[in-house]
Formats: C-alpha cells, sequence, structure tokens
C-alpha cells in the first residue's frame, strides 16, 4: 500500500524563519527567485541553498532583479519573487518595485531588515523599508512575530495576484529569519478587509450590450488589463461578433490580433490617426482594462468635448480606476473576463443587431484615416531607419518573438511596427518609462520560456542603465537578442527638445558611448555592428541562428528620425503632428 505523506503545508515541523520563507515559496510553487545576498537575508540565503526546488538567479544589481522577476510575470501571468537585503539592497529595488505597480504587475517582494532590537535605532544598513515603499505598492508587512511569517507570506501572494494585480513587499527582520515556529501553510486565505469584486453587475452589463447595439459609430478601446485579466479570448471574440473597430493601448498590445482588419492600431501620443480619431468621433465607447491616462486621450477636456453625444462603457476590476479622468456613463466593476463572458452570451442571444448601414458609412470614416498612411517613412534611405529594422526583425521572427523593451523612441516603433498577435508577447514599462528594463525583462522572459526567440529592442542610453546583467545571461546561459537602434542620442529627449525647445539639445547627445560589439565580447557574447540597410536582414537571421549565445546586434540608425505621429503634451488625441506637417 503506497504511503501518502500529507500535504507540505500541514506537516506542522519546526522550522527557522529563514526555512519559512522558502517553503512558503515551494508551497506557492514558485520556479524563480530573482535576487542578490547581504548581510540581513543571510539565513535566507542559507535555507536556499539547502534546498533544489526553488532555483535562484543571482543578478548584478537589486533593479536587475525586481525588473528580472516583473519580466517573468508578464510574460507568465504568473507572480514573480525578488529577494534583496536591507538598506541599499531595498532601495536600490524600488525602481523596480514601483514599474511594476505602475503597470500591475503581481510581484512578492522580500526584504531584508535589521533585527527587531535594531530597529529605530539608525542601524548599519537599516532603512524603513515599508515607510519608503507605501506609495508604490499594493501592500507591504513587516514581520516582527516568526509565527505570523507563513501566513503573511500567504496574504502577500494572495493580494498580489488577485483583483488589480500588483507588488507586495514583506520585509523580514534578520532575528525572525533566525527564530523558530511550527510550521503551518493554508491553502486558502479570506482578509475582511479585502474582498475584490469579481461578478459584474447584471444590469449594468444589459445596459451595455443595449448601447453597443444601438451605436452608429461605435469603439473598443482595450488595456493591459485584459491581458492581466486572462480575457484576450472574449475581447477577440466580442470584436469579431460585434465587427466594431478596435485598438489597443501600448500595455494591451496584443490583446486583440494585429492583423485582423478590424484592429485600427494603437492610440494615445504615437497611435496611429485612425485608433486616434475614432476615440474621439466614436458615439459609443467601450473600454475594457483600461484607465484613460493621459499618454491615451491627451487632454481630458478636449476629449470630453470630442462628442458631445459619447456614450462611454468602462469594464474594470478596479473601482478606483473608472471615472478617475473621464466620466463614464455605465461602470461596470468586476473581473474583466467574467464580465465580457456574460456580456458575449447576452449578445449571443440577442435578436438585436447593429444597425448596417451606419457600420458600413463608420468602416468607410476609418478607411478614409487610414489612408493617410501615418507610419509611412523614407524606405529608399541609405541610412538605417529604425521603423525598417523592426519590420525586418519581425519578418525574420515571423512575429511569434517575445518583444522586450526598453523606453525611448525605440520603444515606440517596437508598438507601431512589430505586429503582435498575441498576449504577453509585448513586455515593456508603460506607466513608469523605466529606461534599463529591456534586459532584465528579457532575461526573466529567457528563464520562463527557454525555447522561445526572446529580442529586447533597446538603445545605447537605455541599455547601459542595467548593462552589467550581461553578466547574468552569461552565468545562466541565457541566449537573448539585444536589438540596439543606436542613434548616439538620448532620441526621446532630443525629439522633444527639437520639437519644443529650439533645437537646444541639452545633455541629450551621447558623445562617449563605449565600442558594444567590444563590450559584448568582454562579457563573453557574440558582437555584431550593422551600419548599412541591407546588411539588417542578414545580421538579424545570424543573431537568431546561434541558438545558445547572447548576440549584441549594434545597428546604427538615422540619428534625424522622429517617431510620428506625436500628440504633444497637453493637447488632445486629434491634434496629432504628422511626419507631413513639418
Amino acid at each position: 500500500m503506497e504511503l501518502k505523506l500529507p500535504p507540505l503545508a500541514e506537516t506542522g515541523e519546526t522550522l527557522t524563519g529563514a526555512e519559512i520563507a522558502i517553503r512558503c515559496l515551494q508551497e506557492e510553487g514558485i520556479e524563480f527567485v530573482f535576487g542578490y545576498p547581504g548581510g540581513a537575508v543571510l539565513f535566507i540565503y542559507d535555507a536556499l541553498f539547502n534546498q533544489k526546488k526553488v532555483k535562484h538567479i543571482l543578478v548584478r544589481h537589486e533593479q536587475g532583479a525586481l525588473h528580472a522577476a516583473d519580466g517573468y510575470a508578464r510574460a507568465t501571468g504568473r507572480p514573480g519573487v525578488a529577494l534583496v537585503t536591507s538598506g541599499p539592497g531595498v532601495t536600490n529595488a524600488v525602481t523596480g518595485i514601483a514599474t511594476a505597480y505602475m503597470d500591475s504587475i503581481p510581484l512578492v517582494v522580500i526584504t531584508g531588515q535589521v533585527p527587531t532590537r535594531a530597529i529605530g535605532e539608525d542601524a548599519f544598513q537599516e532603512c524603513d523599508a515599508v515607510g519608503i515603499t507605501r506609495p508604490c505598492v499594493k501592500h507591504n508587512f513587516l514581520v516582527k512575530d516568526v509565527n505570523e511569517l507563513a501566513i503573511t507570506i500567504k496574504k502577500a501572494f494572495h493580494i498580489a495576484t488577485t483583483g488589480r494585480p500588483g507588488p507586495v513587499l514583506v520585509d523580514i527582520p534578520k532575528d525572525v529569519s533566525q527564530q523558530s515556529a511550527r510550521f503551518h501553510y493554508p491553502e486558502k486565505i479570506h482578509l475582511r478587509s479585502y474582498s475584490p469584486v469579481v461578478k459584474g453587475h447584471g444590469g449594468q452589463i444589459k445596459k451595455a450590450l443595449q448601447l453597443l447595439l444601438d451605436a452608429r459609430r461605435p469603439m473598443i478601446y482595450v488595456g493591459g488589463g485584459a491581458i492581466l485579466g486572462e480575457a484576450t479570448k472574449e475581447v477577440t471574440e466580442l470584436v469579431r461578433l460585434l465587427d466594431y473597430p478596435c485598438t489597443n493601448t501600448l500595455m494591451g498590445l496584443g490583446a486583440f490580433p494585429a492583423s485582423d482588419k478590424r484592429f485600427v492600431g494603437m492610440l494615445g501620443m504615437h497611435g496611429t490617426v485612425e485608433a486616434n480619431m475614432a476615440m474621439q468621433n466614436c458615439d459609443v465607447l467601450l473600454a475594457v482594462g483600461a484607465r484613460f491616462d493621459d499618454r491615451v486621450i491627451g487632454n481630458p477636456a478636449h476629449f470630453a468635448a470630442g462628442s458631445a453625444n459619447r456614450k462611454i462603457i468602462h469594464i474594470d476590476v478596479d473601482p478606483s480606476s473608472i471615472s478617475k479622468r473621464v466620466r463614464v456613463d455605465v461602470p461596470i466593476v468586476g473581473h474583466v473576463k467574467d464580465v465580457l463572458e456574460e456580456l458575449l452570451t447576452l449578445l449571443k442571444a440577442s435578436k438585436s443587431k447593429p444597425e448596417a448601414a451606419a457600420l458600413a458609412s463608420w468602416w468607410d470614416q476609418i478607411a478614409a484615416w487610414r489612408a493617410k498612411d501615418c507610419l509611412k517613412y523614407d524606405r529608399s534611405s541609405k541610412i538605417i531607419k529604425p521603423q525598417f529594422v523592426i519590420e525586418k526583425l519581425w519578418e525574420v521572427t515571423k512575429g511569434e518573438a517575445y518583444v522586450t523593451s526598453d523606453v525611448g523612441q525605440h520603444q515606440m516603433w517596437a508598438a507601431q511596427f512589430y505586429r503582435f498577435e498575441k498576449p504577453r508577447r509585448w513586455i515593456n514599462s508603460g506607466g513608469l518609462g523605466t529606461m534599463g528594463v529591456g534586459l532584465p525583462y528579457a532575461m526573466g522572459v529567457k528563464l520562463a520560456f527557454p525555447d522561445a526567440d526572446v529580442a529586447c529592442v533597446t538603445g545605447e542610453a537605455s541599455i547601459q542603465m542595467c548593462i552589467q546583467e550581461l553578466s547574468t545571461c552569461k552565468q545562466y546561459h541565457l541566449p537573448v537578442k539585444l536589438v540596439n537602434l543606436n542613434n548616439r542620442y538620448m532620441g526621446m529627449v532630443r525629439q522633444w527638445q527639437e520639437f519644443f525647445h529650439g533645437n537646444r539639445y541639452s545633455e541629450s547627445y551621447m558623445d562617449a558611448l563605449p565600442d558594444f560589439v567590444k563590450l559584448a565580447e568582454a562579457y563573453g557574447h557574440v558582437g555584431i555592428r550593422v551600419e548599412k540597410p541591407g546588411d539588417v536582414e542578414g545580421a538579424l537571421r545570424e543573431a537568431f541562428a546561434l541558438k545558445d549565445r547572447l548576440v549584441f546586434l549594434d545597428i546604427i540608425t538615422d540619428q534625424t528620425e522622429n517617431v510620428f505621429p506625436m500628440v504633444p503634451g497637453g493637447k488632445g488625441m486629434s491634434e496629432m503632428i504628422l511626419a507631413e506637417d513639418l
């Protein structure tokens, strides 16, 4: 007879706090912890050393640990975990925590703290982790009793992954990691003060359907919440059943297939004419998991004046996001997947259909906006155009790669020209706009999907923010491909200085760049420099053919190229600058 052992959570063993922390991660099925050791977490690292289930990835800077855990979470939908020490370990991690917080990414961050008796005494490497991170976490905890450690970590994972996801920090003093307690890890947890709404209000969903069916100029606006909420299948089905135009935000790219004729492109500051004009002129707008942020709609007053009779339906799991910047007519609080499932059920049962003639006229108008071809660029140039590189990247990878990016012009070109068909393939920093995320993001993705092509689109300024992680890639054999669109400027800064600061390029020129090929080789990787348009495709194919090597492609691009369309700060989304306007 086979002996059935009790679940790990019910063994009731006496363990140290450090061992409890690691056993909790095992219970949660955590595969990787990204971190950097230090005095306050040495007992936890000792517990890591004595087990094999949870793999630790040693980064070269705590910021890289948070970004790598974040990238892993974005690509998989599972929570990322980071482990850092007290003091400077925590402060180095804050940028990564804030990046995840702004984009609603589920992370559990375990930080070391000085012993409880020394808290508040200005001890060596002490800082108030709870106070410092309070504005940029979903919640945080300081554990002063080892008997509370397991339940606190369970709470952390529950809070991080439910409702609107986000990072949760657990601060563990060194003496708590040394002390012992009986281990128990509950399978489920209920928090009286925290109960996110899942099901949407049935009456509101019926109102939403009627508005959608009565629309003459409808628009469906989909944000990153549809991806985080695993609702992309429902989004796609709804758009196709209604035959309505659909736009995605920067964070929502891949939520609806880019190849579908109903997709009008990304909207916002660097969105397409057809997406922005359709948003501005629609009469019924369905917003799914999006927050009407400033980079999407520009000036709220201009947006509100765009269509006096526009009705807005907003589906979001976070009630605080609804009517925060734009007043909506039909608010629906709930998990987007559940709400869309109910909406689809009602739609399929309804005998009403959208008015065909009005919808055809609306599509004719959208076709006229599309005809402007707002993303066109000079394809005959003898200098490499960055847009051309992204198009070739898409061709070489057949649109199947996981694409991470840093922040700047290269990020916008990647969003505009790499046509994403699937969710969780586009990994970038939206809300915080953090330079340096691209390489550690790629590390996290490659660890999650070792057989997939992973490309990091970056720039010569951004890549140097976390370039030390090339060493991590060498240690753990992470053969990502870096596509450096090198224009020798902080490109987006230069673009704004050109447009709005009289061409005064104050500190945006990079006049002391390293030889990136030699730098990549110094870290043990392959470096390739590309200077002619005719060499771009061949270099990309060579890079992706080297399946077991990290390749750094230093591609010398046009220094003067700008991202178009562009909505200037403070303007409305229909007040776009196009290349032809200059």
